[in-house]
Order: structure tokens, then sequence, then C-alpha cells
């Protein structure tokens, strides 16, 4: 069992930050070793800063949290770690992220300045806002790939743009469910921005974006600029993948009402693990071989 410190940091989220490995992925510099060095450093750097944003999640939710089913169990909801070690931590993982960047990755800098600046925003005022917490938090995404674009030198397609963009918003929808649901059993407000929405609106608002997430996806890879670029004809097989994991992640969430942590769902969830392996497995052989 983790230390509370270090559930604090929340170790297991950083797995969000492999999007900063998608432009080297699709860029084709997964064997560049001077890229991919800076690319995973990029990941270090990200990992540090979104700890550092949870901590002031945790910080500002704890009264919220304290009330909230599953969150009571973080550690300053919890009591088990104090507010001034939470901000001691909060500042050691700031100072550390923007040393490394400061050091190896100058031009990375603004991005994470938009994103740390964002994220304090976020945490004390737009998160109540309902809508624009969503797109916020989607658009948290797209600036993971931007970053990681920086730190490879590389030019981020129209494409990688927009369909991380949708992916994760499909994906907070998921969770804002969750939040639906535990308001409606529990009768207790769990996400002020949550608080102006019902289950059929988020029903309707996931099928729409997972339609429009499908189509896109669809398109991209029946593009001829993709076909060139790739030197392949076969981009399209890996729609099935992405088909496949979208299904189930409805499943999950419609059916089990199993949303409220998509990291968790990833994470646990064997048939989304292969849907995500056979689509990076085919990519590779598209892309690499």
């Amino acid at each position: 069992m983790l230390p509370p410190i270090i559930k604090l940091l929340r170790p297991e989220q950083w797995s969000k930050n492999v999007f900063v490995f998608l432009p080297l992925f699709f860029d084709k510099k997964l064997t560049d070793v001077h890229v991919l060095a800076l690319t995973l450093l990029c990941f270090v750097i990200f990992s540090l800063a979104a700890s550092a944003v949870y901590c002031l999640n945790d910080i500002m939710d704890r009264e919220a949290d304290a009330q909230h089913p599953v969150k009571c169990k973080r550690p300053i909801a919890s009591g088990a770690v104090s507010l001034g070690a939470g901000w001691c931590a909060m500042l050691a993982c700031v100072g550390l992220a923007l040393a490394l960047t400061l050091w190896q990755l100058p031009g990375l800098i603004w991005i994470l300045a938009i994103y740390l600046v964002l994220n304090v925003a976020y945490s004390t005022w737009l998160k109540h806002i309902d809508l624009i917490d969503m797109l916020i938090v989607a658009f948290f995404y797209v600036l993971r790939v931007l970053a990681g674009a920086t730190a490879g030198d590389i030019v981020p397609s129209q494409w990688i743009v927009v369909m991380t963009f949708l992916l994760a918003l499909f994906l907070v929808l998921g969770k804002r469910r969750d939040d639906v649901l535990l308001q409606s059993q529990k009768g207790a407000v769990v996400r002020r921005g949550a608080a102006n929405y019902n289950l059929q609106f988020v029903n309707m608002a996931l099928t729409l974006v997972a339609t429009v997430t499908i189509v896109t996806y669809m398109i991209y890879t029946m593009s001829d600029d993709v076909a060139q670029r790739f030197g392949s004809g076969y981009v399209y097989t890996t729609a099935v993948f992405v088909l496949a994991g979208i299904l189930r992640y409805l499943q999950l969430t419609v059916v089990d009402n199993r949303s409220g942590s998509p990291t968790r769902v990833l994470l646990r969830d064997h048939f989304i693990q292969l849907c995500l392996l056979g689509w990076v497995v085919t990519f590779l052989l598209i892309i690499y071989c």
C-alpha cells in the first residue's frame, strides 16, 4: 500500500501523459533515441505538473471530497496528509517540473505555463461552470500532445489534435455521468458544475460525441493524405479497435455504471486493453514495417 503522501501525487494518473508520445509515434521517430529521450523527459515533466495539480485539487476540494463516498478516502480529505504537507508537495512538484523544463526543454515552458495556470483557474473557478469544465479537461489532453510535439520538434497534424480532443471529451463525459448518478442516488451535489446536468443529457452527449469520434476517425483512416503519409492503404483496419474500444467503454458506462475513473477502467478492463494493444500493434506494422 502506498504511503499517503505518494497517494496524494496520484502516480496511477500519470498514464494520461502517454499522449505526449503520440506525435513521436505518428511521425515515425520512435527509433530516434535523442527525440525519444526528450519525449520521456517531457512525460516526466508533465507527470510532475499533474501531481502538483492533484495536490491543489485535493487541497481546494477537501470539504467536498469528505462528503463523497469514494473521494473521502483521499489523503487530505481523510486527514492522512496535512494541509501544510500538501502545499509543500505541490510546490516541490512545480519547482522540479520548471527546473527540468528550463534545463533541457526551454521551448516547452509556455505550454507548461498554460497548463499550470489553466489548471489553477480550473481548480478555483472553471470546474464549477457546466460544459466549460468538460471542455477545459479535454483541452488539457491537447496540451499534452502539443507538448510532445514541441519536445520532439514535430509539427502535429490537425487530425491528432481533433481526435485527441474528441476522445478526451468522450472520457470526461463518462466521468461526469458517474457524478450525475451519485447526485441522483445520494441526493448530494458531489460536483457543483454537474448540478446542471441530468442523466438524459449526459447519455445524449455521450452518444453524440462517440458518434462524432468514430466518424471523424473513419474519415481520417480513409483519407488520401494519410495513406500517402504512411505509405499504406490499410490504415482503415485500425478503426475496428477504436470502434470496439468505444463500444466497450459505453457498455461499462451505461450498463455497468463504472465510469468514475477512466484511468482505472483502462488499467483493469482487459477488453479495452486488448483493443488498445491491437490498435498500437496494427499501427506499428503500418508505419514502421
